[in-house]
């Protein structure tokens, strides 16, 4: 093709609209190889140019040339710029922050930075951090937000409902006066509860270093102030206590049996520890699958005493023999 053909099929695949040129393939300029049409059509979808006459498809695979626009959010946002907003940031990840690793030798030399910018900019940052946290609620959620990250093991779905919980808490004014460990634990757990995750208070109490009965209160405190209370199920026990007593597969099934008979009697079974309730159901199903386990390794995964343990396990005994007994009459 010589200069002056290419310049007129660049010349005709151009459109002025509204000022801004459009510029087109060469398949939507030249005529169509079968039929000799320039009537084509763009699938924008399907990356193709078709003629509208044979339907022969002349450009496959078409680079899109419009935004790549990005909603992270349910809004109506199209913004292409950033990371979605999330609840883990005390800031919601929005504010602009300069990166440490930016500063060194290393990385300000690809910048040609001379030392005495460096020093300059190492202030700024300084002074930058310092403008974010000069509100006290600032600084509660940073740190309340750190430790829901390092010590709550759960999820990063799950951690965003815990900051959730605990942003709406701080505007409340129910943080104010109370230990942020604490109150962080307490989201966490009920976060956890929601989701049917088998997480235990002591647990909770050990990560986050708050004494076992204060978190307690506070997880009683702040289920009753959003009406989070749901009873847990000794169930949702079953498959982690199993695992961490390297117990086989098929023992769930003897499990499973013996909750099905105690499960339509919850006044035997309410009110009464889910993971102790959970761990004599196992420890009885192990026992009558051959598979035996200790109290005490039982006891150990459970956080009961083996008094506790004992205990229900007559309580167990005592309601099938019940059951027994009324199916024979």
């Amino acid at each position: 093709m010589s200069k002056s053909e290419f310049k007129g099929d660049r010349d005709a695949g151009r459109k002025e609209n509204g000022g801004r040129i459009h510029r087109k393939t060469i398949g939507n300029t030249r005529p169509c190889e079968e039929c000799g049409a320039t009537d084509w059509t763009e699938d924008t979808t399907r990356g193709e140019v078709v003629c509208n006459h044979c339907g022969l498809v002349t450009e496959q695979a078409m680079i899109d040339p419009g935004a790549e626009w990005t909603n992270h959010d349910s809004g109506e946002d199209r913004s292409r710029v950033g990371a979605p907003m999330t609840f883990r940031l005390a800031d919601k990840g929005l504010n602009t922050s300069i990166a440490p690793s930016d500063l060194t030798s290393m990385g300000a030399s690809r910048f040609g930075m001379s030392s005495r910018a460096r020093r300059e900019w190492r202030r700024r940052r300084v002074i930058d951090e310092r403008a974010k946290t000069r509100q006290s609620r600032a600084r509660n959620l940073i740190k309340a937000n750190q430790m829901i990250r390092d010590k709550s093991g759960l999820p990063v779905s799950m951690q965003e409902e815990c900051a959730r919980l605990y942003r709406r808490l701080s505007d409340e004014g129910f943080v104010t006066g109370r230990s942020i460990a604490g109150v962080s634990a307490a989201c966490c757990y009920l976060v956890a509860r929601q989701e049917n995750i088998p997480r235990q208070i002591p647990e909770f109490s050990e990560a986050f270093m708050v004494d076992e009965k204060e978190l307690s209160r506070m997880i009683r405190h702040i289920s009753r102030r959003f009406n989070l209370h749901t009873i847990s199920e000794p169930s949702q026990y079953f498959d982690r206590f199993i695992n961490e007593l390297g117990l086989p597969p098929n023992t769930r099934m003897q499990i499973d049996h013996l909750w099905s008979a105690i499960r339509p009697h919850p006044d035997v079974w309410q009110g009464k520890k889910p993971m102790g309730v959970a761990a004599a159901l196992i420890y009885k199903a192990a026992k009558e699958s051959g598979h035996n386990r200790t109290q005490a390794d039982v006891c150990a995964i459970s956080n009961i005493s083996e008094v506790t343990l004992r205990g229900l396990l007559k309580m167990i005994d005592g309601l099938l023999r019940k059951i027994g007994e009324a199916s024979k009459n």
